[in-house]
């Protein structure tokens, strides 16, 4: 499902104008990538938790000139689906 296929899926459900659900969504993104740059990790209860997680210092190969390189240690962004979210998809199947 794509951003647009979301926003209208919301607009036909609730009747507001996709132009508004448009920037809500946005917004909501912007929202939870700016708590993220800055460290703070988004909680949203019943569906899942936008983290930060760290990854520790780390080698890796360069097979095709056959050299060792240094990956630095960095954050990446993660999604963790609440127990109750997880339960709906494995009973969906």
């Amino acid at each position: 499902m794509t951003k647009a296929e979301i926003v209208a899926e919301i607009a036909q459900k609730t009747g507001i104008e996709k132009v508004a659900i448009q920037a809500t969504v946005e917004e909501f993104m912007g929202v939870v990538k700016d708590s993220l740059t800055r460290g703070e990790n988004v909680y949203l209860r019943g569906f899942g938790s936008f983290i930060i997680k760290k990854r520790a210092e780390k080698t890796g190969r360069n097979i095709s000139k056959n050299t060792t390189i240094i990956i630095p240690a960095h954050n990446i962004p993660a999604f963790k689906p609440a127990k109750t979210f997880v339960n709906e998809v494995k009973k969906s199947n």
